[in-house]
């Protein structure tokens, strides 16, 4: 992809990470967009790809189409309702690896930025203390690499849409291949941003569930 208007996704087979008769989770491919975008050249998704082998399945969440790792999908009805909402009240835990660029300091922080959509520029989100909404962020260095960038990992406490992505670059380090923040596929083969891991309590009540895709980067 070397625009951001070509979609060519890649075929990976499914990797599931987890099947129970209420939860599937699975490792989305970077590159891949979870729900299908406008126009019969964007119907490829992970949604599609899921329900093809599991009829039942009902989207959760969603990952931005350039980043990879962990998504779940509910199996019934009454486990979409109960995962939707375990995200909705923030009680899942999420777990995210970057690359940046630059050197990130110091080696723990957080970022507390509202965000809205930049509507002359969507879709880019920006920061908007007037109209946005929460979002907040912690991270954590995990190294300084010999190239001048960082690996970084991030724990969001709320859910906006391209949260990460905006809190690198208000730091003014962002994710290194990111389309629309970052300098693109010129400086790295992808953007690089993996969900690395999902807590989540189970629809059954009680049981926690934790689902890990390591970083491929």
């Amino acid at each position: 992809m070397s625009t951001q208007s070509e979609y060519d996704p890649p075929q990976d087979p499914l990797e599931l990470l987890h099947h129970d008769m209420d939860v599937l989770a699975v490792a989305k491919p970077a590159g891949l967009l979870s729900v299908p975008g406008r126009g019969e050249h964007l119907a490829d998704c992970l949604l599609t790809r899921v329900q093809a082998a599991f009829p039942t399945a009902l989207l959760v969440h969603r990952l931005d189409r350039d980043t990879s790792g962990v998504m779940v999908f509910g199996l019934s009805p009454h486990a979409q309702r109960f995962l939707s909402m375990e995200f909705e009240t923030r009680k899942t835990k999420k777990t995210y690896v970057a690359r940046l660029s630059g050197k990130l300091e110091p080696k723990t922080g957080t970022v507390d930025l509202p965000l809205g959509v930049d509507w002359p520029n969507r879709p880019r989100q920006m920061v908007d203390h007037e109209n946005g909404r929460e979002a907040v962020t912690d991270w954590r260095v995990q190294r300084w690499d010999a190239d001048g960038t960082t690996r970084v990992k991030l724990m969001p406490r709320t859910g906006r849409s391209h949260q990460l992505r905006v809190h690198m670059l208000e730091l003014g380090h962002p994710i290194l291949g990111d389309p629309l923040y970052g300098g693109g596929l010129a400086e790295a083969p992808r953007m690089m941003l993996h969900a690395e891991e999902l807590r989540i309590n189970a629809p059954d009540g009680g049981t926690s569930l934790r689902f890990r895709a390591p970083a491929p980067f």
